[in-house]
């Protein structure tokens, strides 16, 4: 089975995107974007980053330099949060139990292998520094295993192809 977009595969556990967590001892490089100001670009955002929690953080450039204004940061947090600040009964039926889903912070799943081929290429778009971040400093949900000993398992990945409706979106 696969959920919304087509990527999600319930079957094998590969249902995760990606999300923030502070870790002791670790830090990771991130690409910054802006989200328009206006109120369709801010909806948009929100709806697509719906089950985060949005957390304002100082971003600082590789030189080192503080960014002039906050950032918001995607980042985890858990079912009963989530469900009593954003996401009612009638809203959590609509967007995971027709899907089979029954929790969405969770610690057994996999990232959807279309949606890591997209983030692999973006931080190897943004250089070698920002790319072994990425596969070095991000981790699966089980907190232990880096992206790149993942990858190293399953290179497979890296020849998924994302469905026509999501090309040019998911192709870093």
């Amino acid at each position: 089975m696969q959920c919304k977009r087509g990527i999600a595969r319930l079957e094998t556990g590969e249902i995760s995107s990606l999300s923030c967590e502070s870790q002791r001892g670790e830090e990771i490089v991130v690409s910054v974007f802006d989200v328009p100001g206006h109120r369709t670009a801010i909806q948009a955002f929100l709806e697509r980053e719906h089950e985060f929690k949005l957390v304002a953080v100082q971003t600082w450039t590789l030189e080192n330099v503080p960014l002039p204004r906050l950032s918001v940061l995607c980042t985890k947090w858990d079912d009963e949060t989530y469900k009593m600040h954003r996401c009612p009964p009638e809203e959590w039926a609509r967007r995971y139990t027709q899907y089979g889903v029954d929790r969405v912070w969770r610690d057994d799943v996999l990232p959807c292998r279309v949606y890591l081929r997209h983030c692999v290429l973006a931080s190897h778009k943004l250089g070698q520094f920002s790319y072994d971040s990425f596969l070095d400093h991000t981790y699966l949900a089980d907190r232990s295993t880096t992206i790149r000993q993942y990858l190293a398992r399953n290179p497979g990945i890296m020849a998924e192809k994302p469905p026509d409706s999501l090309v040019s979106r998911y192709s870093g």
